[in-house]
């Protein structure tokens, strides 16, 4: 689960971070500050455990998000996540443990038309699709990361800046949905980003439920390389077939990874036993161009192949398990995983 978030360790007590959220809470209360619909809380909780190569890691987790909608066109939201990883010590002497506090997001959005969205303040990389719609724990049916994460996302994964995004074209038939930002370095503990720009571009065409999507990022720092990537998202109506897809190929490395999971729920309904059920599959490479340990992928040409089945239990409470092997010249590893997840809504207060 480590491998989802940012590669850095933010020493920021939790609650300062209630602190931040509640500090937004107060800005859609002040007074001549009237929201249009009820702010509200939500994210998930879950525990997590991570079996590599002999060796067990325990990691509690709560990612809170908030959201404000303030009047018809600006909208305020942030995540943080807090998680606290218990892993064995070197010389078999019992646990040791390290927590990770930090921000992924705090920004608002000012909706200008129906066509633009400004976006300011840190926000997530948009490149590809991983690290903005799958890295809430209890949204991605794996609990890992793609290996190719870190192509694109600028070691952080956040960006402090600016960025524009909206629908370009939108037909029955087709849309084109994009976005593009600017970026800042920042070496701040809370916020830390890299000099960067960038933008992504998607198709989607409804009636095959198909999207089609290309991505670019620059970094700006004292070395300027470009990364580049595309994904493929399939969802066909008839069946609860998901498959993602993404390639990437940054200045050191390249990779892809491909996903398919398919939800039980033809038999006798999703709340049915064999409903509740999810068998996911994900198979995986890298390709080493050049030494580099800043873009977080393995050091050497990898490949992994990963099974899970998820079950969906009432109340938005569901359980992950899977079984991964890695393929690499540095050695081959069996990777076991499972999760209790816990997804969780509500107002911040009771709405009119």
């Amino acid at each position: 689960m480590l491998s989802s978030f940012p590669n850095r360790q933010i020493d920021w007590p939790l609650r300062r971070i209630c602190t931040v959220l509640l500090s937004m809470s107060a800005v859609c209360i002040c007074p001549g500050v009237r929201a249009q619909n009820t702010p509200f809380f939500s994210g998930g909780v879950g525990f997590f455990t991570d079996t590599n190569g002999g060796n067990t890691k325990y990691s509690p987790s709560i990612a809170p998000v908030f959201t404000a909608p303030i009047g018809q066109h600006l909208l305020i939201e942030s995540r943080a996540t807090a998680i606290e990883v218990f892993s064995p010590k070197g010389d078999g002497q019992g646990y040791g443990h390290f927590h990770f506090v930090g921000p992924a997001f705090a920004q608002a959005d000012y909706v200008v038309n129906s066509h633009i969205t400004a976006v300011g303040g840190y926000f997530l990389t948009p490149f590809g699709t991983y690290n903005e719609r799958l890295t809430p724990f209890w949204i991605s049916p794996l609990a890992d990361s793609p290996l190719i994460y870190g192509i694109g996302t600028m070691g952080s994964g956040s960006g402090l800046g600016g960025m524009l995004r909206g629908s370009a074209i939108s037909t029955p038939r087709f849309s084109m949905n994009y976005a593009a930002y600017l970026s800042s370095g920042s070496t701040n503990f809370r916020f830390g980003s890299s000099r960067s720009t960038g933008g992504q571009l998607n198709a989607y065409f409804p009636n095959a439920q198909l999207e089609i999507g290309a991505s670019y990022g620059r970094l700006l720092e004292t070395t300027q390389t470009n990364s580049i990537g595309t994904h493929v998202w399939w969802t066909p109506t008839s069946i609860p077939l998901k498959i993602r897809s993404e390639y990437a190929h940054g200045p050191h490395s390249q990779g892809y990874w491909v996903e398919s999971d398919y939800r039980l729920s033809q038999f006798n309904g999703e709340n049915s036993l064999i409903g509740r059920l999810e068998p996911i599959f994900r198979i995986q490479q890298t390709f080493r161009n050049s030494p580099s340990s800043s873009d977080g992928l393995p050091a050497v040409d990898a490949q992994r192949v990963d099974f899970g089945l998820d079950y969906h239990l009432p109340h938005e409470v569901r359980i992950n398990t899977s079984y991964a092997r890695s393929f690499a010249s540095t050695g081959d590893v069996n990777i076991w995983e499972t999760a209790l997840i816990y997804r969780f809504l509500f107002p911040a207060w009771r709405g009119k």
